[in-house]
């Protein structure tokens, strides 16, 4: 008989360490993990011309309440963990919000101007509505309201400079055991994977773990500064509220706990 799991939504902009994330929760041999589950609807609903976007359609489908079920009602795999990558962008203004009680919701974030250099580099044309700042910050105020607490904000850059106490946060505010089995991973294509992974993954389909952060200096154009400007408030709003780590860390011996 499935078992209804612990679902944990991970709500980024494109460009972020979005799938690296999901790697990581991939690589616990109690979860399972859905990629970017409404990204057919969205491509479908706004005729945006991303990369492979008649495959994304055919393989993500269009049916937004059916996949919504799937993302809160019971799955097929017997592992207490469902862990589902969503972009903000993907939750369009006429769905309905309620569902997203049933979910662990948790918010990724990453500066503009690294998430607009990255996008550029796949797709260049960008707008503020295809880095999802906006979108992200009223979802935050969503989920607030509805769950009644300030959710789980995770800075990527913060994450990079120490991912194994940060994972180990953030498992301890979603009340799960961290496993040290998140850290490291096989190199290469997953079939859990969307087919969008040819055009979007291939720095992280040559990863093995979470690559160490790196100061870098973004020269953008006129347009893209200002796009980057424009999103800048979002972020600085829902980094003001994000998981820190404590100053002093703690003497802990890595252990798996479930």
């Amino acid at each position: 008989m499935p078992l209804t799991p612990k679902r944990i939504a991970m709500w980024s902009g494109p460009r972020n360490i979005s799938t690296a994330m999901m790697r990581a929760w991939e690589n616990r041999a109690d979860c399972i993990v859905w990629d970017e589950p409404l990204y057919g609807y969205y491509l479908n609903a706004t005729g945006l011309p991303h990369p492979g976007a008649d495959e994304v359609i055919s393989a993500q489908g269009i049916d937004a309440a059916a996949i919504i079920e799937r993302c809160i009602g019971q799955t097929q795999s017997d592992k207490p963990i469902f862990y589902q990558k969503h972009m903000t962008l993907h939750l369009l203004p006429e769905l309905d919000r309620s569902w997203l009680s049933s979910l662990l919701n948790c918010f990724l974030i990453r500066e503009p101007e690294a998430v607009i250099a990255s996008y550029a580099a796949v797709r260049s044309e960008a707008t503020l509505d295809d880095i999802g700042f906006i979108q992200q910050a009223e979802l935050f105020d969503q989920v607030s309201k509805i769950s009644g607490e300030t959710p789980v904000v995770i800075d990527s850059r913060e994450f990079l400079l120490d991912p194994e106490r940060m994972l180990r946060l953030i498992c301890k505010r979603l009340e799960i055991g961290f496993d040290p089995a998140m850290l490291n991973w096989p190199k290469g294509a997953r079939d859990s994977d969307g087919v969008w992974g040819q055009y979007w993954y291939a720095s992280v389909r040559q990863s093995t773990g979470f690559d160490a952060y790196r100061e870098r200096r973004y020269e953008l154009s006129d347009k893209d500064r200002l796009i980057a400007d424009q999103a800048r408030p979002y972020y600085d709003r829902l980094f003001q509220l994000r998981l820190q780590l404590p100053s002093n860390p703690p003497s802990e011996s890595p252990q798996k706990t479930h």
